[in-house]
């Protein structure tokens, strides 16, 4: 447990380090918001045979976490001074600082980019647009009308009442949805670590920030923009993109042009868990592009 200072006082955060390697440390900031690092245990398959030093992390107000109640709380810049004050309390400097997120974790890990790059090796970006509404435009322009329509018309429905509580509403995002893109299995093979993480997901954090719906995000993410922002951000990076994910693929690959020193690493059977479905490519990727940039750093 690691303590973090906020404007709400002292709270601890739960890390857990596996490996020892120190010139590759890798710190995983999870999706959600208010999601847990279990989902990514698949990293357990493939990091340490490949001699990396990694980081599980749960964000305050994640399950191992403290979790406070207190919505102030839970905003961009205080999640971008958290991971500054783990990454201290860690001793992960430049010579050897990989910060990864997917998803929710991919725009905190570009926000920190931009206020602290001096203090990375190199960067990974999940699965993440740099624009929210960018996300909204695709999903409402390509991904729905792949859809069932009727299926749509009454998850539109649902959201229009207030009833995304309602059990239906997630039986209908997750037959129509999240097995074609946010986990292409059928929803009773999704592998335990994830469907676990799901269960932990802390929805005082989640709702505020991105809102009850992985068909767009309208709560305090909605107007999220940093694509202009990416030519600043001048370390190594990589952006890791997938053909059924939630995320447009193709301006993630646009994205990685931005940046000054990129590579883009497309999973062409995977979608927003592609570290799941399409894992040989996705850790493939991953680990070739740490292992590069210790080697040329």
């Amino acid at each position: 447990m690691i303590p973090v200072d906020t404007p709400k006082g002292r709270f601890g955060v739960w890390t857990k380090r596996i490996g020892n390697n120190p010139r590759i440390k890798l710190l995983l900031l999870h999706g959600g918001p208010g999601a847990t690092h279990e989902y990514l245990e698949p990293f357990d398959s493939w990091l340490p045979a490949a001699g990396v030093e990694y980081y599980y992390y749960d964000q305050l107000g994640s399950l191992h976490s403290d979790q406070p109640d207190d919505p102030d709380l839970w905003e961009i810049d205080r999640f971008v001074d958290e991971v500054e004050q783990v990454r201290t309390a860690l001793g992960l400097n430049r010579d050897n600082f990989f910060l990864y997120g997917q998803s929710w974790g991919g725009l905190l890990a570009l926000e920190y980019a931009l206020a602290h790059q001096q203090n990375l090796k190199g960067l990974i970006i999940s699965n993440m647009m740099a624009s929210v509404p960018d996300y909204n435009e695709y999903a409402a322009r390509v991904l729905m009308p792949q859809m069932d329509q009727d299926a749509l018309a009454e998850i539109k429905q649902l959201e229009a009442t207030g009833e995304t509580e309602n059990p239906r509403y997630e039986e209908l995002l997750m037959q129509h949805y999240y097995v074609h893109h946010v986990l292409r299995l059928p929803a009773d093979e999704w592998p335990e670590p994830i469907t676990r993480s799901f269960s932990h997901l802390n929805r005082s954090i989640y709702e505020p920030m991105q809102g009850p719906s992985e068909l767009g995000a309208s709560g305090k993410l909605e107007h999220w923009d940093r694509s202009a922002d990416l030519p600043r951000i001048h370390v190594p990076t990589l952006v890791i993109g997938a053909e059924h994910d939630t995320m447009d693929p193709a301006h993630l690959q646009s994205m990685a042009n931005q940046l000054p020193d990129r590579r883009y690493h497309h999973c062409p059977n995977g979608s927003h868990l592609a570290h799941v479905d399409d894992q040989q490519t996705y850790f493939e990727g991953l680990v070739r592009f740490l292992h590069d940039v210790d080697q040329y750093s």
